[in-house]
C-alpha cells in the first residue's frame, strides 16, 4: 500500500477585505437592552468583534457581513429588531460562470483550508447548468468505514498519466514487452497555464512551488520558462509553441504540443530525441473532437489534453456543448473504439469547484487542469480590470510568495479532502476506477425522461448557461 497522502493546512488570513454574503440589519432604536442579549449568544463571536470594530474605527463594512446565516439570533430576538441581509457589493462579484459563492466558497477554502458549511442551508435550485445536473450516489455513506477523510478505509486519489499496454506477453516467465513511461500525480489535477492577464510579479512563482511541494504537475508555456530550480523540474510540463523541437525540455517528464496537420510528425521527433518523455496532444473540444481523439490515439498517441473554454463549454457556432458531455462523448468513442484503457487523457476548462473535478472524472477524464480557482485562493476578485490594462486592485502582483504559498496550499488541502469525501461516499477506494463510474452519478435529464417523459414528452430547452 503506498503511503497516504496528505496536505498540511494552517489558517491564512486575508490581506484584503472580503465581501461577505449575509449580514444583520439591528434596528437599535427598539432595543429593550436584555441582559440576556441574543447577540451574546452567537456562536461565531460576529457581535464581539462589531464591538472591537467600533472601538478601533474600522467602520462597519469589515465586520458587517460575516454572518454564517444561522439565524440564531434572528429568530429569538424577543423584540424581532434583527432582519437577515444580502450584500449587494457581494451579488456583484464574478462574472456568468464563477457566481459570487464560488468566489467566497473558495476564499474560505484558502483561508481556512476547512470544508464551508452553510449555517442556514442551501436555498438554491436543486440543479442547473453543466456539473449542476449531475447527482453523484451517496449511497455507500452509511457504512463507517466509507466515512471520507475519517474513515478507516486507505482512499488513494492518485493517476497514471501516459499510455498503458493493452496485453502482456511473457517468453519463459520474463515479460516481453516494454512498459512504456508513466508518471502519476497524487490528485486528479494538473495547475494550467495562467491566463496572460494574471502573469505578474510574484503569482507565477508561488504557483510552482506549490506545485513543487506538493508533488503536482504545472503546465508552463515554454516561452514563461525561466532558470527554474533544479527540483522544479519534475513538476513543470511546458507547452510548446507551434513547430518548436522541445530540445530544451529533455528532462521534462512530460510536453505538450498544439494539434496540428502535422501533428504525428511532431510526436515522433520528440520521442526520437527522448523515448521516456511523454509527449500530450492538446486538442480543442469541438462537435467532431471525438473522431480526432480516436485518430489520435490509434496513431499512438498517449495523451490528449481536451480544452474548453473558462466556461467549460466547446468550441461551437451553436448551442456548445459543456464540459460534462463533450468528455463522456470522446470517453464513449475511444470505448467503442476499444482504445480507453491505452491513453490519459486530461480535461481542461469550467473546472471552478472540488466537485466538478469528481464530476469530470466520474464523465470519462482521468484528471483535469485548473487555473481561476488558484487566482481566487490569493483573492483575485475577476473584477477584470488587469484586462483593460488598469491597476489591480488588490495589488496581486505583489502577494508575498510565503503568505500566497499557503493560501494555495490550503485550497488544495480542501479540494484533496472533498474529493476523499466523494469517493468514500460513493463506495469507490481508487481514483483510478472513479473515471467513467457513471453509474455512481445520476443525470437530471435521464431522471426526467424516466419519471415525466411518458407525460410531457422531450424537454424544450436544455440547461444552458
Amino acid at each position: 500500500m503506498p503511503e497516504k497522502y496528505h496536505i498540511h493546512t494552517h489558517p491564512e488570513a486575508p490581506r484584503f477585505r472580503i465581501e461577505g454574503k449575509l449580514g444583520i440589519v439591528d434596528w437599535r432604536e427598539d432595543c429593550a437592552s436584555c441582559q440576556n442579549c441574543v447577540k451574546k449568544g452567537c456562536v461565531y463571536d460576529i457581535y464581539k468583534e462589531e464591538t472591537t470594530a467600533l472601538h478601533e474605527e474600522r467602520g462597519y463594512l469589515d465586520y458587517i457581513y460575516k454572518c454564517k446565516g444561522c439565524l440564531t439570533c434572528v429568530q429569538n430576538c424577543t423584540k424581532n429588531i434583527l432582519t437577515r441581509v444580502v450584500n449587494t457589493e457581494y451579488e456583484r462579484l464574478g462574472d456568468d460562470y464563477y457566481k459570487p459563492e464560488i468566489l467566497l466558497t473558495t476564499w474560505f477554502q484558502a483561508e481556512t483550508g476547512s470544508i464551508p458549511v452553510s449555517g442556514c442551508g442551501y436555498g438554491g435550485p436543486f440543479s442547473g447548468p453543466g456539473f449542476d445536473s449531475m447527482w453523484t450516489d451517496m449511497s455507500e455513506i452509511v457504512r463507517p468505514t466509507r466515512d471520507g477523510i475519517h474513515g478507516r478505509e486507505y482512499i488513494n486519489t492518485s493517476v497514471d498519466i501516459g499510455r498503458k499496454l493493452n496485453h502482456l506477453s511473457f517468453n519463459d516467465g520474463e515479460l516481453d514487452v516494454k512498459s512504456p513511461p508513466i508518471i502519476s500525480s497524487p490528485l486528479p489535477l494538473m495547475f494550467a497555464e495562467l491566463p496572460v492577464n494574471w502573469l505578474r510579479g510574484s503569482v507565477p512563482g508561488i504557483l510552482a512551488n506549490v506545485a513543487k511541494n506538493l508533488g503536482l504537475f504545472s503546465i508552463v508555456r515554454e516561452n514563461e520558462i525561466g532558470d527554474q530550480d533544479a527540483s522544479m523540474v519534475n513538476t513543470v510540463i511546458p507547452l510548446l509553441n507551434n513547430g518548436s523541437n522541445g530540445d530544451s525540455f529533455v528532462d521534462s517528464p512530460m510536453v505538450i504540443i498544439p494539434d496540428s496537420p502535422d501533428v504525428l510528425n511532431t510526436v515522433e521527433s520528440l520521442k526520437n530525441a527522448k523515448a521516456e518523455r511523454i509527449v500530450a496532444v492538446r486538442v480543442m473540444a469541438s462537435p467532431s473532437v471525438a473522431g480526432r481523439v480516436v485518430s489520435l490515439v490509434g496513431a499512438g498517441v498517449e495523451v490528449v489534453n481536451l480544452v474548453h473554454d473558462r466556461s467549460g463549454r466547446e468550441d461551437a457556432p451553436d448551442s456548445p456543448r459543456h464540459v460534462r458531455d463533450v468528455v463522456r462523448d470522446v470517453h464513449g468513442a475511444l470505448l467503442k473504439a476499444g482504445t480507453r484503457d491505452e491513453m490519459t487523457l486530461i480535461s481542461s476548462g469550467g473546472i471552478a469547484l472540488p466537485e466538478h473535478m469528481t464530476k469530470a472524472v466520474i464523465c470519462g477524464a482521468d484528471l483535469v487542469t485548473i487555473d481561476i480557482p488558484l487566482l481566487l485562493a490569493i483573492e483575485c476578485r475577476l473584477c477584470g480590470e488587469c484586462e483593460h490594462g488598469n491597476p489591480c486592485s488588490i495589488r496581486l502582483e505583489e502577494t508575498e510568495k510565503e503568505y500566497g504559498t499557503q493560501r494555495v496550499t490550503n485550497l488544495m488541502g480542501t479540494w484533496h479532502n472533498q474529493l476523499l469525501e466523494m469517493m468514500g461516499a460513493m463506495g469507490i477506494r481508487e481514483a483510478r476506477r472513479l473515471r467513467g463510474e457513471t453509474g455512481r452519478c445520476m443525470f437530471v435529464e435521464d431522471l426526467e425522461k424516466q419519471a415525466f417523459g411518458r407525460l410531457f414528452g422531450k424537454r424544450k430547452t436544455d440547461y444552458v448557461i
